[in-house]
């Protein structure tokens, strides 16, 4: 075992015992992370930084159920995307009412490496205008990993919304990117 992996065994053990300093060090050393999972999942910056402090005190709180098998990291995460997605449920934010008939223009001239030259503060950008819900089901699909199954349960949808919701997702985000790529 690394010293890192120690380290994070005594921080673990400290929140476990409610011990203040223990927190403060769990916090600074994940919460850079755990704001960009935030940040992905809304459109103010201000409502990451809530999502963030709410995801800290389930941390804090539910931290006795992690059983130290498994990545630590992983855990947290999972608790971050639930925060998140409890947050836009309960702002009704997962709403899919965006009509995507306007975006049925042929993008057959798009290319992946037309990706390449942009910044990924453009790329993320571009994810975070998408409608709430198309943004939602991309991040968990596209960047979690989740299945559509997985996203459907999570979401309270049907699979088939979830799919339809990332390949619409996609779609607006490729045109999107090539508006920004003439753009340059």
């Amino acid at each position: 075992m690394d010293t890192r992996t120690l380290d994070l065994d005594k921080i673990i053990a400290g929140c476990k015992r409610n011990d203040t300093q223990a927190r403060k060090e769990l916090y600074e050393l994940y919460a850079p992370a755990m704001l960009g999972i935030c940040v992905r999942y809304t459109k103010e910056k201000e409502t990451a930084r809530d999502i963030l402090q709410d995801g800290f005190i389930k941390i804090y709180t539910k931290i006795n159920t992690y059983s130290g098998t498994g990545s630590f990291e992983g855990w947290m995460k999972k608790v971050f995307v639930t925060t998140a997605l409890e947050y836009l449920r309960d702002d009704k934010s997962l709403h899919y009412h965006t009509e995507i008939s306007n975006y049925q223009e042929s993008i057959e001239d798009f290319s992946v490496s037309v990706v390449n030259e942009l910044s990924a503060k453009e790329i993320i950008d571009c994810i975070q205008e998408l409608p709430d819900g198309f943004r939602t089901v991309f991040n968990l699909y596209a960047i979690e990993g989740y299945s559509h199954a997985e996203i459907a349960s999570m979401l309270h949808i049907k699979e088939a919304s979830s799919r339809s919701q990332y390949a619409r997702a996609r779609q607006l985000l490729q045109i999107r990117i090539k508006e920004l790529f003439s753009k340059k």
